[in-house]
Order: C-alpha cells, then structure tokens, then sequence
C-alpha cells in the first residue's frame, strides 16, 4: 500500500539542493511504478493469447474458437480470472506485513523484500507449467506489489525536500500509467511469438524488479526511519548526505519532534473512529470504492478481450490496448496541470458527466449491435473504441487521481499514515473484487455490464456533489476548521467531538 506524506502550505522551507542522490530516489521510485503498472496491465493482453490459453485454459480456448459460443462468455472462467485479481488479494494482505516491516526494519529493507517477491513470482510465472504454480506466482507477485507500494512513496515522500514533494509523488503515480502502456506494447509484440511469447510477456517484470532490487542497494535509509528507530546521529547524518548542506538543524529537530508526537499516540485506528476522523475515513474508503466501480480496472486490465468481443482481431485488440494506455498517460499529465487550478470537486465531477455519456454510449452500441455470436459492424466497433479512449482520459484527470490524492491530504497528521494506509487497502480490495467478478459479469450482465458501471457513475457523482469539500489551497492543518466545520454534513461530527472534549475538561 502505498503511504503519501503531504507537507501544507505553512510548512517551512527548509535549506536543500536536487542532490544526485535524490534524483537517484526518483528513479527508484519510478521503477517501483512501473513494476506496479506493468502488472496491472500485462495480465489482460496475456489471457487473450491463444498459446496461454492452450496451454493453462484449453475449456475458454475451445469455447473462443467456436462461433456459436456466446460472444460475452467465451472468456468466463474462475481460474482465469484469479490469474488477474490474485495479485491484488495477496497485495491486500501483504500490506499490513509491510507496513510493520517499514516501521521496524526501515524503507530500504522493504523495497529489498518487495524486489525479491518481484522475481520469484515472475520465475514462477513465466516458467509455469500448471495452474497452480502460475497462481502462486501472481500472488508472490502481489506480495511485491504490497511491499512495495507501502515502501517506495513513503520513501520518496521522506527524502525529497519540502517543494519537491508534491510533484514526486506524482511522477511515482504517472509511472504506474507508464508501466501498464509498457504492458500494452510488450504484449502487442509478444503475441506474435509462438508459442512462448506470453512467457517473454509476464517475464519482462523482472528487469525492474532487478533495477529495483540493485538500487535499493545503493541508497541509504531515510532520516525519519532512523530517527524514529532511535538511531538519532545516523538520521543527522543522513539528512545532510540527501540536503547537500551543512545546517540540518531546523529540519532535524521538526523530524525529531513528529516522531514524538507520533510515538504518544498509542492507538491510531482508535483515533480514527472518532467523530472527528469521520469525514476523511468515510470520504477516503468510498473515494477507494468508486474509483474501482467506475469501471475503470474492468476496461485496463481487459481492454484486449473487450476489443475482442466487439468484433477486433487479437492483434488489433493489442494494439487498440495500446492506444489507451497511451491516452491513460497524457490525461494523467492534464489533471496534474488542472487539480490546482480548477480544484478537485470540478474535475471529480465534470469526469462523472463525461464517463457516464461514454459508458451509455457503449452500452447502447453493444446492446443494439452485438449479438451472442457475431460480431459488431466495424464502423461500430470504432466508435466503442473512441469511446473507451475518451472514457479513459476523463478518469485519467480526475478519479484516478484524486482517489489517491484527497485522502492523503485530509487526514491529520496523527492519523494520517493508518487513515490512508486503510484507504490504499480498500482500494486493493475493490480491485480484486472487480478483477474476479468482471469476466463472469460480463458473460451473466452481456452489455448490461456498461449499464451497471453507469448507475454507480451516477452515485459517485452524486456523492462528490454533496459529500466532497474542495480541498485546493486549504493547509493540511487547516482542515478541520477551513473545511469540515464549514461543510453542510460534516460539521456536525466536529461539533459532536467539541461537545465530548468540553463534557470531559467539566468532568
């Protein structure tokens, strides 16, 4: 899971160059994306290759092959689909064990772990000759997934100076949509080479997870690990290696003091059920649901199967795959030039009118068009293709985005890293719901499926019109009083907490 440590804009800026060894924690921290975006993306060009499915599923190869075969269900199978959403159940779970390992061994130590989960779940993978031993693979896949999420931001948050770390993180963010049109042209080109071509695709995640691997090798570990593992000099002498100056002492003695005032809070996720913790958790894990259930994941990690059942061969399904995860990309590019400018209620809910159009428009073509066996006219199957492009770039700059960015800006610093490390879980966890479910929804709902996507579309819009405050500009710390005492909804929970604090001061 991945933990985002955002400074507020009364933070002092503290003296600091772009040392090497910064720029070096960029890279990592790009690769760390890239592992992760590659996943997402390899394992749905992968299952639409015939030589895997001969060789791991024959049943869904015979049933493609055969034109009687209901068009929406050729793909439906349980094992086929865990070969995708295990990843994400074993990142769920790895993330808790992650999160205990950065706090007690340090980040460095759990980007090594996560970069040899990486190799061996890709050895298993790409050598699998069983179902079972491709399964395990993934799910040590996923492990790497867990820790590494949970250790590279946090990394990179920790060690870039204060007016370089929003835009950091960003780029760890934009990588990931790098690492899945990465997936998307490596499986265009490998579907071509048989019959071992998707094992040169699930293998090609081990070249970052070795970059990974032997970068993590030559950087140190943050001041905040050290500091907060009581190995205060070493943590000094850290901060001055990553500052590139001399005069630390301000910084060092902020990190000395947050460590303090996180050390006397005893049990955060007791915190986090306060009536004043309320309005961030809620709005943070439904962020994490909707953000899955716009359709997003369904539409990235089985582009080319849908391309498929509309009526594209494989190869221009791969490709078609392609061109998404290149418009995935530049959109991630335009919400980082609109978020701080037209906030993020706008873009959340200017995105909600423009997915919910295309995936009506989809739905309407398929249910008009696509027969059970078939397939649509082509004049037909490149508007549902324009369509998934123009779907994909609204999501790209706004809830893509925004479901990560808004959490970790509106939980307090006391229950900020388990506030949002909760938040990334649930969103693991919608993720293997959507990727177990979609192939055999897709069969059962046919072109109902963009129809279902729709209704939720409508009550996630629904929800950031009432429920989502804008954030823009408003100081972390600053929250409370700036934004959920101001809200309609929220201020009563922060009344109710001020009513709590004032009966036990009486008391």
């Amino acid at each position: 899971m991945a933990v985002v440590i955002s400074s507020n804009g009364n933070s002092k800026a503290f003296d600091a160059k772009m040392t090497v060894y910064v720029f070096i924690c960029v890279i990592i921290a790009a690769v760390g994306g890239l592992i992760f975006g590659y996943d997402i993306g390899i394992s749905g060009g992968v299952t639409a290759m015939d030589d895997f499915l001969k060789e791991f599923f024959p049943s869904v190869y015979e049933r493609k092959k055969h034109a009687h075969e209901n068009n929406y269900c050729k793909y439906d199978n349980q094992f086929l689909q865990l070969f995708t959403s295990s990843l994400y159940l074993a990142a769920l779970v790895a993330s808790f064990f992650a999160s205990a390992t950065c706090s007690k061994l340090g980040r460095r130590p759990t980007m090594q772990l996560a970069s040899i989960f990486f190799l061996i779940g890709v050895g298993l993978a790409a050598g699998a000759v069983n179902i079972y031993m491709l399964i395990i693979g993934r799910i040590l896949l996923g492990f790497g997934v867990g820790f590494g999420n949970q250790a590279v931001p946090l990394f990179l948050s920790e060690i870039a100076p204060a007016r370089l770390r929003g835009g950091l993180n960003i780029v760890f963010q934009l990588m990931v949509t790098i690492g899945i049109l990465i997936a998307n042209i490596v499986n265009y080109f490998t579907s071509s080479i048989h019959p071992y071509g998707w094992r040169i695709a699930l293998g090609g995640a081990g070249i970052p997870a070795l970059i990974l691997l032997f970068g993590s090798l030559l950087i140190c570990e943050t001041p905040t690990s050290l500091i907060e593992r009581n190995k205060t000099k070493e943590g000094k002498e850290t901060l001055k290696k990553i500052r590139g100056v001399e005069d630390v002492d301000e910084e060092y003695e902020s990190i000395v003091h947050a460590c303090d005032i996180a050390r006397q809070v005893k049990d955060p996720y007791t915190k986090l059920m306060k009536p004043a913790s309320r309005p961030p958790f809620v709005i943070g894990m439904l962020l994490q649901f909707f953000q899955q259930f716009t359709g997003i994941n369904a539409i990235m990690f089985y582009a080319p199967v849908l391309f498929q059942t509309v009526g594209f061969g494989n190869d221009a399904a791969l490709l078609s795959a392609v061109v998404t995860g290149t418009i995935n990309v530049l959109s991630t590019f335009v919400g980082i030039f609109l978020v701080d400018k037209t906030g993020r209620r706008f873009l959340l809910l200017q995105s909600s009118v423009h997915m919910l159009i295309c995936q009506l428009v989809i739905g309407i073509i398929l249910a008009k068009d696509l027969d059970v066996t078939g397939t649509l006219a082509r004049p037909q199957a490149l508007v549902v293709v324009i369509f998934v492009c123009v779907y994909v770039m609204g999501f790209a700059w706004s809830w893509g985005p925004l479901g990560w960015l808004i959490p970790s800006e509106t939980f307090p610093l006391e229950t900020r890293t388990e506030g949002f490390a909760l938040a990334v879980s649930c969103n693991m966890f919608f993720t293997f719901v959507i990727a177990q479910a979609f192939l055999s929804m897709l069969c059962a709902m046919k072109s109902g499926i963009f129809f279902f996507f729709s209704g939720w579309i409508v009550v996630m819009g629904l929800f950031a019109l009432f429920f989502v405050p804008e954030t823009k500009g408003v100081s972390i710390d600053d929250m409370r009083d700036s934004v959920w005492k101001l809200h309609w909804y929220w201020k009563r929970f922060m009344l109710e907490e001020d009513e709590h604090d004032v009966e036990k001061r009486t008391d």
